[in-house]
């Protein structure tokens, strides 16, 4: 049961974003621009990135929202079940393991990142802006982590939620859908 009150059916963030607007919408837009905006990292790669911080921060809700994000733009679910097992043994780029590498020192602490990793990235063609970009997803979603764990929001149990979930992220971003949120009393669970 979530330590405020949220309203039923709005599970996760979503109930805290709906919360206090005010401070939510900051936090969307900055969501807007990292992981929809225009980047060198596709939106795939980008929800990967949330994936595996908060796999590793083992925010359930969080976890399953993204990767069903990325599945939902890989149209498949292999690559971010591979991610979450073992990094190197992915199906992804070079690239990509060395910036989801960073993105997991980053869940440890911004202190965990070295040099070595950094230049692996670099040597395997991270250019700054998805270095600085991966750091700031990573901070981010620890934000939203803990956020959603320190409030004990809800995280329903049914995969369609989550399915449904990903495609509103796919079709609208991050945005609040201007109509709210009431069509979500059926689905949760």
């Amino acid at each position: 049961m979530p330590y405020i009150s949220i309203e039923d059916h709005l599970p996760g963030v979503t109930g805290l974003l709906e919360f206090r607007k005010e401070t939510s919408e900051p936090l969307r837009e900055l969501t807007q621009i990292l992981l929809r905006g225009p980047s060198t990292l596709t939106e795939a790669e980008r929800e990967l990135i949330a994936t595996i911080v908060s796999h590793k921060n083992k925010c359930t809700f969080c976890v399953t929202s993204h990767a069903a994000a990325a599945d939902a733009y890989f149209g498949d679910s292999e690559t971010t079940s591979k991610v979450r097992e073992d990094i190197q043994s992915a199906p992804v780029s070079d690239k990509m393991k060395a910036l989801l590498t960073i993105a997991s020192m980053v869940q440890e602490s911004g202190k965990s990142v070295t040099p070595q990793a950094v230049e692996a990235a670099k040597q395997a063609g991270a250019t700054d802006l998805e270095l600085h970009d991966t750091v700031l997803i990573a901070a981010l979603f620890c934000l939203y982590n803990r956020y959603v764990d320190g409030l004990a929001t809800i995280a329903p149990t049914n995969p369609e939620y989550y399915k449904a979930m990903a495609e509103r992220l796919k079709n609208n971003g991050y945005h609040r859908v201007k109509e709210g949120y009431d069509f979500l009393k059926s689905q949760v669970k």
